[in-house]
């Protein structure tokens, strides 16, 4: 999946083009970029890490950025914030691991 797919699928599921059960479908089999941050050692480090313009392209802040503009329902975000945890959980393997994810709550 491109960076840009991600928006791509957000957009389809404005326009009714897709269900939110078929993202979030797309959202399970997909690889997630994680964005991890090294552990800060000063405050100075601590500050810069907080840059909210930090946003990966193709990733979480995606959906993120379209429930912040009022793009998606609270369900709507919810259910795709449980897919993306349960491929992050499952390695993108395509099941959850361990069960149900805990997503984000929103």
């Amino acid at each position: 999946m491109s960076a840009t797919e991600v928006a791509e699928l957000l957009a389809a599921l404005r326009a009714g083009r897709l269900s939110v059960d078929e993202v979030a479908g797309r959202f399970r089999r997909r690889s997630w970029p994680v964005a991890r941050r090294p552990v800060p050692r000063t405050y100075a480090e601590m500050a810069e890490q907080q840059d909210v313009d930090a946003d990966v392209p193709g990733s979480f802040d995606d959906v993120v950025a379209a429930y912040d503009r009022g793009e998606l329902t609270r369900e709507q975000y919810r259910t795709l914030a449980h897919a993306v945890a349960d491929a992050i959980n499952a390695g993108a393997g395509g099941e959850p691991a361990g069960g149900a994810a805990q997503g984000p709550a929103g």
